[in-house]
């Protein structure tokens, strides 16, 4: 069984994110970037399977400029046998992801495909259920555990109220919480093993597929600054200021 897993490239979570100055985007001048911790979960867990026998090849998958391999080669040192890049300069929104990946399934014949639940840049939440459901795919959102045995993919995943269990038929797509697993630090000798493992580059137009923005980012701003708290002599006062200045009661 192929597996797919989806790597993002994103600006490191240890990172202040600041805006350009003209408010046209995100300032990304020598600045770390990394892969998105829910697709980092996504390939230690499409390597667990490989481990454990239950999958055959994990295929690492990328989606933007030629600087994308970085974090390509990064999943292929955790343990994915190989990588693809589809390389554009367009900004890609979730639309556009899905219809890329789902063409790449087509291609590889993949029947598991595993992505984080969402991106630490844009937190749209969309690209997995956009993906399965042009795929025709069974799916299951934010998964926290997974077994796949007889064909079916057994899934534990997180809601409100409380842990829901479901059993989806192959092929299958899930995208992971933060409990799934624990992601495994890259050693050095599959560092250097990671240089030399296949790496291929497609293009948006070979895949057919359109990635035409269809949302424009106008004006890039930093959140206002919160106002400094104060302090209130009694109860009474406090009530005052409650139903006066910040009219709450």
């Amino acid at each position: 069984m192929k597996v797919l897993v989806a790597v993002k490239r994103v600006v490191d979570y240890n990172v202040k994110v600041r805006p350009k100055s003209d408010g046209s985007g995100i300032d990304l001048n020598n600045v770390k970037m990394s892969i998105n911790p829910f697709c980092e979960i996504a390939v230690e867990e499409a390597v667990r399977l490989r481990e454990k026998g239950v999958a055959t090849e994990v295929i690492a998958v990328s989606l933007g400029d030629k600087a994308c391999q970085e974090q390509i080669r990064t999943a292929l040192a955790l343990g994915a046998d190989r990588g693809i890049l589809i390389e554009t300069d367009v900004e890609l929104q979730p639309l556009a992801v899905a219809k890329l990946l789902k063409a790449v399934i087509e291609r590889e014949g993949i029947e598991f495909a595993i992505l984080g639940k969402q991106s630490i840049d844009g937190d749209n939440n969309q690209t997995g259920q956009m993906l399965a459901a042009l795929a025709g795919m069974s799916q299951a959102t934010f998964a926290s555990k997974l077994d796949i045995a007889d064909g079916k993919a057994t899934v534990t995943r997180e809601v409100d109220g409380g842990m829901q269990t479901l059993e989806l038929t192959l092929p299958a797509l899930i995208t992971t919480d933060l409990r799934l697993n624990e992601p495994r630090y890259a050693s050095l000798p599959n560092i250097m093993k990671a240089k030399k493992k296949q790496l291929d580059t497609l293009t948006p137009a070979e895949l057919g597929v359109d990635v035409t923005p269809r949302v424009k980012t106008l004006k890039v701003s930093p959140p206002p600054e919160r106002k400094a708290g104060i302090k209130v002599g009694s109860v009474a006062e406090l009530v005052d200021k409650l139903r006066n200045e910040a009219k709450v009661i």
